[in-house]
């Protein structure tokens, strides 16, 4: 165990760490937007939103773990650009800024405005900035007032909140009015904010959140979730995804410790469980984790976030069920991570995907508006932050 969290340190502050912080772009704000597979970078690449906000909650989260004041001030360079990247006359933050600091693209999107909130309340945690705070309570007010309906969660608006068709967070084949996706990380942002403030609308709305979870994204006959949704919550295609379903199958709990109630976790968490031994049995294999499901085809591509998400999610499942198989499979993990998916090139960090076979997917960039530290070096600081608490015991 000793070896194993020591090399994830080793990953954290030699790889994943550095790499991000020499992305920083002092001449137009923010960090890079793009990082080609030959490891050219791309100053004049846009700049995502959520790319932005997933940098800062990386920053803050890793300074709460790391104490390194140079995180902090990286966290404080991510937060000076998202404020850049606010709508100061209709609100919510956009999807994604020229390099110049235009905007490229002012479509609001429920996902985007939920990371900006989950990484500007890491932040406050990290530099108790008010400020910051104060923002995360304006998108939080948004979302419920632009955002949603009677049913739950919408997807994409135009810059002046009117709705539009949800490519963004659509794929697949098809156009969703809800998604599973964007249902979980409102969640993740709303869980994150609930750390810092423990107001009772944000609370109800956390367990409205799962209620719909629970009656209407999770399939309870085939122990999974259902992805893309009309407006009705009808599913529109048959899809398991396996990387979603690890990682709800971990993620929520954080919900459910923040709200400490103990017949709400006795409810939800045997289905959590019941993902995690579905994607034990059909995804997982001593190379790797396998990306999707698709009417009955496995897509056999190891995404980057996908095995970060397994390793979290099978040792999440350990620690609540003690089966040895998740500690084995979460150690199984690790080896590929490390030896597989992680690019030994200097100055570069994990491959977009590898295929079945371990070679690099040399068609996808390093970075990229989805390409982020948020899912390699959560996995990472919840990894770190375990260990420290085993090690307290």
């Amino acid at each position: 165990m000793t070896r194993f969290f020591a090399e994830v340190h080793q990953e954290l502050t030699r790889r994943i760490l550095p790499f991000w912080s020499g992305l920083r772009d002092d001449v137009r704000g923010g960090y890079v937007g793009k990082v080609d597979y030959d490891l050219i970078r791309h100053p004049e690449a846009d700049k995502g939103c959520i790319l932005n906000s997933r940098i800062l909650w990386f920053f803050s989260e890793a300074y709460l773990l790391l104490k390194d004041e140079a995180l902090l001030g990286e966290a404080r360079h991510a937060y000076e650009m998202l404020k850049r990247m606010t709508d100061q006359q209709n609100g919510g933050v956009y999807w994604s800024l020229h390099a110049d600091g235009t905007v490229a693209d002012a479509t609001k999107h429920t996902y985007n405005q939920a990371f900006a909130i989950y990484a500007l309340s890491a932040y406050f945690r990290a530099g108790k900035n008010p400020y910051a705070l104060e923002r995360a309570k304006v998108l939080f007010r948004m979302i419920e007032d632009k955002c949603r309906d009677a049913g739950g969660y919408l997807e994409a608006f135009t810059a002046d909140w009117r709705p539009e068709s949800n490519e963004k967070l659509s794929e697949n084949g098809v156009m969703a009015t809800r998604t599973m996706n964007t249902l979980l990380h409102v969640m993740e942002g709303y869980t994150g904010l609930y750390q810092v403030w423990s107001d009772p609308e944000l609370k109800a709305r956390l367990y409205e959140i799962l209620d719909i979870w629970e009656s209407k994204i999770y399939n309870k006959e085939k122990r999974r979730q259902e992805v893309f949704f009309d407006h009705e919550y009808h599913s529109l295609i048959d899809l398991h995804s396996f990387g979603h379903d690890i990682e709800t199958s971990w993620l929520t709990e954080k919900t459910l410790e923040a709200l400490d109630d103990p017949a709400l976790t006795a409810r939800i968490r045997p289905r959590l469980l019941e993902m995690a031994d579905h994607t034990w049995h059909a995804a997982f294999t001593d190379h790797g984790f396998a990306n999707e499901c698709e009417r009955g085809v496995v897509n056999q591509k190891r995404i980057w976030w996908v095995q970060a998400e397994a390793l979290m999610g099978f040792l999440n499942a350990w620690e609540k069920t003690g089966e040895t198989r998740y500690w084995d499979a979460m150690l199984s993990q690790w080896n590929y991570i490390r030896d597989v998916m992680t690019d030994k090139r200097t100055n570069s960090e994990w491959f977009w995907y590898v295929n079945e076979d371990g070679t690099p997917g040399s068609d996808e960039p390093i970075v990229e508006p989805w390409k982020c530290p948020y899912h390699n070096g959560r996995m990472c600081i919840e990894v770190l932050r375990r260990g420290m608490k085993e090690e307290a015991k």
